[in-house]
């Protein structure tokens, strides 16, 4: 079932490319974190996709690592991917254009959390990394914009007797890791970020949402313009719930990272059940206690 409206996206992407290095601090704060985890690893990755590139900013960090020689950019929206550094090839996410074991590294930034399969997406990245072949990604988690839907909710319960979707479905830390493994991943890691950032105003917040090209994509979202009542009322909880200091707003954050590699012989492999050579006893120092039969 399809949730997004792929096309609305890519429209509200286009849009946003014109002043993208003003709302990017998202993407950047993101993109820095998986160079940084990728730093880490000790081995080469000749060959890395950066999926769903947007302007290419975590293609520019990987492009300056010594251990990668190729960073492809695949981005949809053709203005964001002629923003972006080196190689370039447009597709979209839920149609890899990689063939099966032909990158040794692929990353996403802030993208996968908008496509209608992501358990498809992940599996199609898995097929394409060689074996050994590592995938690091975030998406944006389920405390994102806690506030703000919130609040929209409550103005419109209010002002209008109901509530329209507004806020796209998001993933739990616990989910992203049984994802992972359903795409046939191994060593499946998923982790989760949570910061606070501070606006003006509610509207501010909204601003900066439609400058990174994310505001409502959902199929289901109302098709009438938002009321302005609503929309001010909105405005006025916001600010009575959660101002910050200074008189700002906070808005609430959640990046959850995923790690996942393809598989390979040469991985660590849990040991079979029963075969253990030393007992946990001893290993604690503690007597061994047995449990009376019931």
């Amino acid at each position: 079932m399809d949730i997004f409206d792929r096309k609305l996206l890519n429209r509200q992407r286009a849009r946003a490319a014109k002043n993208v290095y003003k709302h990017d601090f998202l993407l950047r704060r993101t993109a820095e974190d998986i160079a940084s985890r990728l730093d880490a690893i000790n081995r080469s990755f000749p060959i890395a996709a950066n999926i769903g590139a947007h302007h290419g900013v975590l293609s520019g960090l990987l492009a300056e690592k010594p251990f990668i020689e190729a960073v492809i950019s695949m981005e949809r929206c053709a203005p964001l991917l002629r923003l972006a550094p080196g190689l370039r090839v447009a597709a979209d996410e839920e149609a890899f254009p990689f063939a099966a074991e032909s990158l040794d590294l692929a990353v996403s930034a802030l993208s996968l959390q908008f496509v209608n399969d992501l358990p498809g997406a992940l599996v199609q990245i898995r097929r394409a990394l060689k074996p050994d072949g590592l995938f690091l990604g975030a998406l944006v988690g389920g405390e994102s914009l806690r506030e703000l839907r919130q609040c929209f909710a409550d103005a419109e319960l209010e002002m209008e007797g109901g509530v329209s979707p507004r806020a796209a479905p998001m993933a739990d830390v616990r989910d992203c890791g049984a994802l992972l493994q359903r795409a046939g991943f191994t060593l499946p890691v998923a982790d989760s970020d949570r910061f606070t950032v501070t606006y003006p105003d509610a509207f501010a917040l909204m601003r900066d949402l439609r400058g990174m090209g994310a505001t409502n994509v959902m199929l289901a979202r109302r098709r009438t313009p938002l009321r302005r009542a609503t929309l001010f009322r909105m405005a006025q909880l916001y600010h009575e719930r959660f101002t910050a200091s200074g008189g700002r707003v906070a808005a609430t954050f959640e990046i959850i990272a995923l790690t996942g590699w393809a598989s390979h012989e040469s991985q660590q492999k849990p040991l079979q059940p029963g075969s253990a050579k030393t007992r946990l006893a001893d290993a604690l120092g503690v007597p061994e206690q047995h449990l009376k039969a019931t």
